[in-house]
């Protein structure tokens, strides 16, 4: 429906295009990172994604709770400033750090080290919810996403 899909831009908060500020923040506001969701308006699947779980208000708290999120355009020129202080045009940014689907999500830590990447949608909101629990339970270190969820699976959670 029209309705729930215009609910995502709340997930994102504003962005002034600084990256390496935008994690110090984060960090010092006591969450695990910055969530990067790499999307642009034609993208079908993200569209889709957009109106049936970033539009969501337990989606939205969940993941405020623990990064701060940022859209970037992967066709947008908007120039930000990366996490080593390089600025480039979103879509240069993008190709960058080796988007090739969208969406795509990159999570990086305070100091603005890449924790964890996930290519592709996730339609249904608990299991968006438990990628980003993936990464704030350090699991992104020794096991897949995939992994994650079958273990979580067995345990009935």
């Amino acid at each position: 429906p029209a309705a729930a899909a215009e609910g995502w831009e709340q997930f994102f908060m504003p962005f002034l295009g600084d990256l390496r500020a935008e994690a110090l923040d984060a960090g010092k506001a006591g969450k695990a990172g910055v969530l990067l969701m790499f999307h642009f308006d034609e993208c079908p699947y993200c569209t889709k994604m957009k109106g049936a779980v970033l539009s969501r208000a337990e989606v939205q708290r969940h993941f405020q709770e623990r990064f701060a999120a940022v859209a970037i355009d992967t066709r947008g020129a908007q120039v930000i400033s990366d996490f080593d202080g390089t600025a480039l045009p979103e879509k240069d940014f993008a190709r960058k750090h080796g988007v090739r689907a969208t969406p795509s999500f990159q999570f990086y830590a305070p100091d603005g080290n890449l924790l964890a990447t996930h290519a592709g949608a996730i339609y249904d909101p608990a299991e968006f919810m438990l990628l980003g629990d993936y990464v704030t339970s350090g699991a992104f270190r020794n096991a897949s996403f995939a992994a994650y969820k079958q273990s979580r699976k067995k345990r009935g959670n």
